[in-house]
């Protein structure tokens, strides 16, 4: 049986100003590079296999936390926001014509314009789940790990999430019966073990 460790990637110019990055190939900030080089992940996933998104922020936070480079899963890609790509949540909120809302009012089948739902991104998501042989850890996006999560604790976007995703953490699943480890795991800091 394998576990799955979902690893959100560190913070980039967007996500400090509020902008919705999607698939927009944004890196990491220096402040999130020197923060994130005095992490490691513990033991036993230092010895995980070692998957990221193909997107720059995602690739570099692991390398950098585990010290070695990931293989990419195409499927590990974060949502795709279409027309809101790059534009800021608040500013979208406030306009009651944009069709945003918050993530406790989505659905599975709620799209951004031209955009993916969060049952589209399962679909592609766990695809590459079944594909998972040993244990491992994904760093990855918020919106990968929600829908992961969603369906590991059984929530349909609908009221508040039964978790909080948070920097520095692993958020264990076990893909075989889609269930959540209650508590994150966090990433280690300093050289010694």
């Amino acid at each position: 049986m394998s576990h799955l460790a979902l690893l959100r990637h560190g913070h980039t110019e967007w996500n400090r100003a509020g902008r919705i990055q999607g698939r927009s190939d944004i890196p990491l900030d220096n402040e999130a590079r020197a923060d994130l080089a005095g992490y490691r992940l513990p033991s036993p996933w230092d010895g995980a296999d070692l998957w990221s998104s193909p997107l720059a922020r995602a690739r570099e936070t692991a390398a950098l936390v585990a010290g070695r480079e990931p293989q990419l899963a195409p499927e590990l890609t974060e949502m795709n926001w279409g027309d809101w790509e790059g534009q800021r949540g608040v500013d979208l909120i406030a306009d009651p014509q944009s069709g945003y809302r918050h993530i406790e009012d989505w659905s599975w089948e709620f799209r951004p314009p031209n955009g993916e739902s969060p049952a589209e991104l399962w679909q592609r998501v766990a695809a590459w789940l079944n594909r998972i042989e040993r244990d491992s850890v994904a760093v990855c996006h918020i919106g990968i790990m929600r829908v992961i999560l969603a369906k590991a604790w059984g929530w349909d976007f609908d009221g508040p999430a039964p978790f909080k995703i948070k920097r520095n953490r692993l958020y264990i699943v076990d893909p075989d019966r889609m269930r959540p480890e209650p508590e994150p795991v966090r990433l280690l800091t300093g050289d010694a073990p």
